[in-house]
């Protein structure tokens, strides 16, 4: 199976453009006001326009009502969303029922009973993502550039459907696909310039990267 790969956290045509040309599978954009990422909806629409027939544009949210949820979807229309709080199972189901949309839903992770609660949610969410917990003081449930330990998924169940994400860059992600084979990663900061700017040289460096691993990997 080809390796699934989103860039998460874009705001501009020319980020979005970089990771195309990478060949991003999964385009994301953050509706969170407290993230730098943050994208005004009808902004996130305009500029998630490239992508269509390309690669799946995700709308991010954390713990959003209704109200929220009607507006991003309105205006942004995206593929796929991604709930990153602390939505109920119960939550995750009238989601996808109320928009008709396949859903992602975030975990952080820090030590191997953070994975438990994914059984609740499994034939619920289409898929998950598996993020570090944020460090003390982050107000942001994903974003903080750091990784969690990925041995821990040694065990998680071959059904699990996950993008691997929290503290990827172009650095280690060698090693985080040589530790735990994910079906796609995820990758925000780590190809940034600073908070909430991506760089398209950053993008660039990340996908070779990834592309060094694959060809090791079967050399």
């Amino acid at each position: 199976m080809p390796l699934d790969i989103k860039i998460c956290g874009l705001k501009t045509e020319d980020a979005l453009a970089a990771a195309l040309a990478g060949g991003a599978s999964h385009v994301g954009f953050i509706f969170f006001p407290k993230s730098p990422r943050n994208i005004e909806p009808a902004e996130a629409g305009r500029v998630r326009e490239a992508a269509r027939g390309r690669a799946t544009a995700v709308a991010v949210t954390v713990d959003a009502d209704d109200a929220a949820l009607d507006a991003i979807v309105a205006a942004m229309s995206p593929d796929m969303l991604q709930l990153h709080g602390k939505e109920t199972p119960e939550r995750v189901a009238y989601v996808k029922a109320r928009y008709g949309l396949p859903v992602m839903k975030a975990f952080s992770v820090r030590e191997a009973g953070d994975l438990e609660p994914i059984a609740l949610y499994r034939g619920v969410a289409d898929r998950f993502l598996l993020d570090a917990k944020p460090p003390a003081g982050s107000e942001l449930p994903g974003g903080n550039g750091v990784p969690f330990d990925w041995q821990l998924l040694a065990g998680i169940d071959a059904g699990v459907d996950y993008l691997l994400s929290g503290g990827l860059n172009a650095a280690n992600i060698g090693e985080a696909l040589r530790l735990t084979n994910p079906p796609g990663i995820d990758i925000s900061s780590g190809v940034e310039s600073a908070p909430g700017v991506k760089d398209a040289a950053l993008i660039d460096d990340f996908f070779r990267a990834v592309r060094t691993a694959q060809a090791r990997s079967v050399a």
